[in-house]
């Protein structure tokens, strides 16, 4: 059975950093593009990046360029998501996707991003303080 936890979520002040894993087990780690999602109280969930298979590819909204930075380790089969310079508007919870078509990282910031994701983590909070 496929199962992805999240952790490294947590309180931090504006301008810090936060590092979130999420560990996969169940599935073939590598047949997966991977991408990382986030949800603000009464907001819709939105992708914020999203990496090939290889990890060699990497995609980023506009709001987190230059500020966060996606990786795998297939070693671990964990995604990571670097998050450098936070600002409170990146508060949310934060959610890892695993799609099994390399398509994600095309859809992953658009609407129809629920078609090409197989399995949700369940969500890590990050809280940034002003």
């Amino acid at each position: 059975q496929a199962q992805m936890v999240e952790s490294g979520g947590g309180l931090v002040q504006a301008g810090g950093s936060l590092r979130l894993s999420c560990t996969s087990s169940g599935i073939t780690f590598d047949y997966y593009a991977m991408a990382w999602f986030r949800q603000a109280p009464g907001k819709e969930r939105e992708g914020v990046a999203c990496t090939s298979w290889s990890g060699s590819e990497s995609y980023y909204v506009d709001s987190v360029k230059g500020r966060f930075t996606i990786s795998r380790d297939s070693a671990k089969n964990t995604l990571y998501l670097q998050m450098n310079s936070l600002k409170p508007e990146d508060t949310a919870m934060y959610y890892c996707a695993a799609g099994g078509d390399s398509r994600l990282c095309t859809f992953y910031h658009d609407r129809s991003y629920s078609g090409w994701v197989n399995y949700w983590g369940q969500g890590t909070q990050v809280t940034v303080s002003s």
